[in-house]
């Protein structure tokens, strides 16, 4: 049974280790990053604004009831099934799922949105991208950070524990965050031989550029950036 190391926050990381169940693995929880909701005023929301963009389910679930209350009667554009679930369940009445790709959203909204303006629920620590596309399209995005990420550290002693001295066969990377934390892991002196072998997942290219100059390391990129497409590409490592 192949060990798979999981580095994202909860709530994901145990969902994430009941689909590795199920498939045939065996999970091991290690959250490199942990989201803390932001303070945010609802009063600094525009009176113009034509929709909502989110492209993180994280973003819905730190939001305030009084932003989800000014803000529900829109209608929401999410980046794919888990951030619209998310959506439906904090309130929003009208909900778009999109593609599970933040730009193939930017361009789909660019269309229906130029010159008007939009409400982006989203992290403080985020891929512009998104935001860069809309404004390109005379979107105007007003931003607001509802969550902030913040990097875990663990201890040898306590990554030993978890792994019971064994070798890691996968490491799943969801963020370049914990992509950084994980480097910095698998580089130190009493983690290395459990980490010699291991096969590392990123979410997107940009994800596994975060892991620097390891070369050595055995980097593989999901076709699509979400977990299905990442999964997908675990089950079929040789």
């Amino acid at each position: 049974m192949l060990r798979v190391l999981v580095t994202r926050p909860e709530p994901g990381a145990s969902r994430t280790a009941r689909k590795l169940e199920e498939t045939g693995f065996e999970p091991l929880l290690l959250p490199l990053t942990e989201t803390r909701a932001l303070p945010v005023d609802a009063k600094g929301v525009p009176d113009d604004v034509a929709a909502v963009a989110i492209t993180s389910a994280n973003a819905v679930r730190h939001a305030p009831r009084d932003i989800i209350a000014v803000l529900s009667n829109l209608p929401c554009y999410a980046v794919g099934r888990r951030s619209a679930e998310a959506a439906r369940k904090a309130g929003f009445l009208s909900v778009n799922e999109g593609p599970g790709d933040a730009e193939a959203l930017a361009d789909g909204m660019a269309i229906a949105f130029s010159g008007k303006t939009i409400v982006y629920l989203c992290g403080r620590v985020r891929f512009h991208a998104f935001e860069q596309r809309l404004k390109a399209a005379h979107v105007q995005v007003h931003a607001v950070e509802t969550y902030g990420t913040l990097a875990v550290t663990h201890s040898e002693e306590a990554v030993l524990q978890l792994i019971s001295g064994q070798s890691v066969d996968a490491v799943l990377l969801y963020s370049a965050k914990a992509t950084a934390e994980m480097q910095v892991l698998a580089r130190r002196p009493a983690l290395q031989s459990a980490f010699e072998n291991t096969h590392f997942f990123a979410l997107s290219a940009r994800i596994a550029v975060a892991f620097g100059d390891s070369t050595g390391k055995a980097m593989h990129v999901a076709a699509r950036p979400d977990e299905e497409a990442l999964l997908a590409l675990l089950r079929a490592r040789p």
